[in-house]
Formats: C-alpha cells, structure tokens, sequence
C-alpha cells in the first residue's frame, strides 16, 4: 500500500466533503494511518491494543477501517505513537468523530445487507470502477424499469414496497454520476447481457438506448464481448474493481454471490484480476463498435 506524507495529510472536511463513501473512507483512511504511525514506533498490536484495553485483533480491525473509532482510543494510541503536534492530533481526532456519521445509504438498512453496504459505500468512494458483467446491464447503468426486473428475479418473495425501496436505493446510487467529478466508469458487459430479455420489449429496447446515451458521457466506457469471441479471460464470472483517489487506499475487488460477497486486497490477488480485465478489454469490442453494435441490437427487437 501506498502510504501519503503525515505533512501531506489532506483535511478532514476535504476528504469527507468530496467523497460520496464519507465515513466508511474516513475509517480506512484513519485506520491506514494509525498503522502507520504503530510500525513507525516499533510497536506490535498487542502493545497497541493493551494501551486502549483491547486485544490486537481490535487493533487489526481498526487498523483495516471495518469498525467504528472512539475518540478516547485515538487519542491514546496517538500519545503512545508520540503524535504530540496539537494540530496533526486534531485532524485524526476530527477523522474519528466523523468517521462514525451514518453514509446516505444507511436510510435503507431494511433492504441493504451489511456485506453489500461495504460495497456501496466504497462505490461511492472509488475514483475509478472497471466491472465485468455477464448476465445483466450493470447496476450503475440500469434503467429503473430494467432494475425493477432485476431485483424481482434475486427476490421473489418481495412485496411491493420492498422491491421500491430496493430500486430506489439502486438508482440512489446512480446519482454519483451527477458529482462535480464522477467517478470513471468502465464496464466490459457480456452480448448476453444485452440480448436476455427482462421485462417487456420496450423496458429492453429503453435499456439499451439508455445503454447508447451513457456511452457519450465523460465519465462512462462500455466495451461488449460479442459470442463469437467465445470463451474468454473472465471465466470465473462477474467482478468489479474499485480504485480510490487517495493514496492510503489500496485497489479492491469485489465478487457477489447470492448472500454474500468476497472483497479482495492483497496486491497479488488485485493484479491478477487488474490483468483479466485488461484482457478483457483486448478481447471485447473495440470502445468506438459499442454504439454501432447496440444498434444493431434494437434494430433486431
């Protein structure tokens, strides 16, 4: 992991202002940095967790951003790091208290399971998304007709009012591509995706046109791989792969399942799904055949 300069620490109003993922960044970020400033001291996790009575596998999480930050444990940790510059420990501090803020998307807790809130949270984040797809149109560029389909197949036994919130949160996320600067979106989308009909023809023919119009935005890349290409370098199915504006924060990749999900960060595992992806977009579609070929799709409805 990329490690930033302790004078070149942004602040905390920047960091939770321009990032949509706001407290769920702020704990990695604080978490990166508190790790940092442990292997500086020479100080191993049960020296650490024994200073804030906690075990090392607390500090471990911390360390890792996947719990929540007292203030007092802070500011213990950073008096036994040797942190004494006032206006460095109030940064942290102020990273502390507003790392535990609810994100936007915690209005949905009643349809948003904790293993997928990580994701969208770091959706929010991310600076870049590269994401594969073999079954279905991306989530970030789904129509909401589309959507609905979408979440009525994963769940069936929804009422009415939970599939809308399940769409409403969807398209929620969506809004990221209205931000000051969006994030860059490239999505490598199987031609089955595109021809499996859900819902009616027109709800199908409305995706893709949707599909067309996302191509001529700044922030959106969409690459097909056509069936004649066959089998190719993603064979073992859909992935994304999150990448973040700021440097403490190592690459993710994420691959869901039917009631969980799998987040991947060691840099072995991130390289080898950064070079399927780059295959993938040598074997799909040049990007200037994407329009051309979604065309020739409706022009066959």
């Amino acid at each position: 992991m990329s490690l930033a300069h302790p004078d070149r620490e942004p602040t905390v109003q920047s960091l939770f202002g321009r990032s949509r993922g706001g407290p769920t960044v702020l704990r990695m970020l604080l978490g990166a940095q508190l790790r940092r400033l442990r292997l500086a001291s020479g100080l191993g996790r049960a020296e650490a967790g024994a200073s804030i009575r906690a075990s090392d596998s607390k500090i471990s999480r911390m360390e890792l951003g996947r719990v929540g930050f007292r203030e007092r444990d802070v500011a213990d940790l950073l008096t036994l790091y040797g942190v004494v510059d006032g206006k460095r420990r109030e940064v942290m501090l102020d990273m502390a208290r507003m790392a535990n803020v609810a994100g936007w998307w915690h209005q949905y807790s009643d349809v948003l399971p904790h293993w997928f809130e990580i994701y969208v949270a770091l959706e929010q984040a991310a600076s870049r998304i590269r994401t594969y797809e073999v079954q279905f149109v991306p989530g970030l560029l789904q129509t909401e007709e589309y959507a609905r389909e979408v979440v009525r197949l994963g769940h069936p036994e929804a009422s009415a009012t939970e599939l809308d919130r399940r769409v409403e949160l969807r398209m929620a996320r969506q809004e990221l591509h209205s931000d000051p600067q969006p994030p860059q979106v490239w999505a490598v989308v199987d031609e089955a995706a595109l021809r499996r009909p859900l819902g009616s023809a027109q709800a199908m023919r409305a995706q893709l046109k949707h599909l067309i119009d996302a191509t001529m935005t700044s922030n959106v890349t969409l690459q097909i791989v056509p069936f004649l290409r066959g089998g190719h370098a993603a064979a073992g199915g859909p992935f994304s792969i999150l990448r973040f504006s700021e440097p403490d924060l190592p690459d993710i990749v994420y691959m869901e399942q039917l009631t969980s999900s799998l987040y991947l960060e060691k840099r072995e595992d991130v390289d080898h799904y950064l070079a399927v992806i780059e295959r993938l977009c040598v074997e799909a579609e040049p990007v200037k055949a994407t329009v051309p070929f979604l065309e020739r799709i409706l022009a066959e409805m």
